[in-house]
């Protein structure tokens, strides 16, 4: 009897599972195995292709991949075994074209059509990966696909597909919102180590070189789209990028390139020998790594509802701000910062409410208080008096008991707190904006006599997030390009 013969006759069950462990005999890369198997003949094929057998795909999906935060988000309709052997056929794609480093350069100053697409489709599918790692994504990119190297040669390289050495080497400014730039900048903060740079000067070199064009280019780079000016910015849902995700159209919006280029030019930056003994008012800024405390999907609910935000997702604003996730301790700078909510009530319709805020919101130079606003801290919360307006008492988060928290729909989140500098001691006051979860904050010296500063910035992560901002005067108006610089905090640890 021939071989062909025996596997004829083995039941469909036992076949599914031969090839469940042949394709699982190995971990990282796309499951090489099971070709032999699939070309045994016709019988065997029918029995395990993936439209007629997406089950035993789903399977090995779940082996190699991470998929309860694609569950979680998505939901189970759009993550049927179906659409699960989908994703998967696509991801190995995906996968074998990085590690064969296919589209990494561009010999010319601009990229076909068809090289655009490929490279949007990739970076789209890699930051998903990353949005959605709970262990095997990232070890699939990084281990298998050598992803690191991929975007070092992609954004570092005189020659790379982004085009930015080549525009800046014509001494011209890179594209200001470029969505696979944008991509590639947030895979490169997530899957940074800083090591692996300060021991290569040239790449220490080509890094900071593209970084600091991204985390100092203010008047170039915005650090949130849209624009800062508007605390209820018009949001058009034909906007962002159309992509297929688990086998199903999904629209989405790319994030703003700055906040990943100013944490990874600042990581990189303060590994440099500096006396910091000399330094008495400031702790070196210690930042967070995503690839060295191995963080998980949870770290990027709020960056996937950003996303969804972006486009008008229903929905999806109230998940991107994760309440108390900026309540204590902050570091680099020295913060305390203090979370006090206001909720909808119980009866209260939030779609038909969106339009009247209770505090209505003021200018961006006041970090979106009204003009003047004042507010006093007591036992039961944050009372807000505002010109023209019902005074308004806001919750203090670490008031809120532990059984009540995460059970209310969250409306407007104002920020209080206290810090000091070589310049004194000052007091911040700003707000939450709603549809994506920017923070505005107005730094004010206790003295009087330092003027008034605003920092804006976005928490990039969650329990183990970062703060990653910009800082500039109050003077010019807000349309008009500031004195401007960048800044990062951390978690006190």
């Amino acid at each position: 009897m021939t071989p062909s013969h025996s596997l004829d006759s083995i039941p469909q069950e036992v076949l599914e599972h031969i090839a469940y462990f042949t394709a699982t005999v190995s971990f990282l890369g796309p499951p090489s195995a099971l070709v032999p198997l699939l070309s045994t003949n016709r019988r065997i094929y029918a029995a395990l292709a993936l439209d007629r057998n997406p089950h035993i795909w789903a399977r090995i999906f779940a082996y190699k991949f991470d998929l309860a935060a694609a569950v979680r988000r998505l939901g189970p309709a759009r993550t049927t075994p179906l659409a699960i052997a989908e994703e998967f056929k696509k991801r190995c794609m995906v996968l074998r074209r990085v590690r064969a480093k296919t589209d990494t350069l561009a010999p010319i100053w601009e990229l076909s059509s068809g090289h655009a697409r490929h490279l949007s489709e990739l970076l789209w599918t890699a930051y998903l990966m990353m949005l959605e790692n709970d262990g095997r994504n990232e070890r699939q990119l990084r281990e298998y696909a050598r992803m690191d190297n991929w975007l070092q040669t992609y954004l570092l390289d005189e020659n790379g597909a982004s085009l930015v050495r080549s525009t800046a080497k014509r001494d011209q400014w890179p594209v200001g919102n470029d969505e696979r730039v944008s991509l590639a900048m947030w895979l490169f903060w997530m899957l940074l180590r800083p090591e692996e740079y300060m021991m290569d000067e040239a790449a220490f070199q080509s890094a900071n070189c593209v970084l600091k064009l991204f985390a100092l280019g203010a008047h170039h780079y915005s650090l949130c789209t849209p624009s800062w000016i508007d605390f209820h910015p018009p949001l058009n849902p034909k906007a962002g990028s159309l992509l297929t995700h688990f086998g199903m159209p999904l629209r989405l919006a790319h994030p703003a390139p700055a906040s990943p280029a100013i944490l990874a030019y600042l990581t990189l930056v303060n590994q440099l020998s500096v006396a910091w003994d000399t330094i008495s008012y400031m702790k070196p800024p210690d930042p967070t790594l995503p690839a060295v405390v191995g963080a998980c999907s949870t770290e990027w609910e709020a960056e996937w509802s950003r996303a969804l935000a972006g486009v008008a997702t229903p929905g999806a604003q109230e998940r991107v701000f994760v309440p108390g996730s900026l309540d204590g301790y902050w570091e680099g700078l020295l913060w305390k910062l203090r979370e006090h909510h206001l909720y909808y009530s119980a009866d209260e319709d939030e779609d038909d409410s969106a339009g009247a805020d209770p505090l209505v919101p003021g200018s961006p130079l006041l970090a979106y208080m009204p003009m003047g606003a004042q507010v006093q801290e007591g036992p039961n919360g944050l009372e807000v008096r505002a010109p023209g307006c019902t005074p308004v008492v806001y919750e203090t988060w670490s008031r809120v008991p532990e059984k009540q928290r995460g059970k209310r729909r969250l409306r407007d989140v104002i920020l209080t707190g206290e810090g000091h500098s070589a310049w004194g001691q000052f007091s911040l006051l700003g707000r939450v904006r709603p549809c994506d979860g920017h923070l505005c904050l107005s730094k004010d010296y206790v003295d009087g006599d330092r003027g008034r500063w605003l920092y804006r910035a976005y928490l990039i992560g969650n329990e183990h997030g970062n703060l990653s901002g910009r800082w500039r005067d109050t003077l010019s108006p807000p349309e008009v390009l500031g004195y401007e610089g960048c800044f990062m905090m951390s978690r006190r640890r």
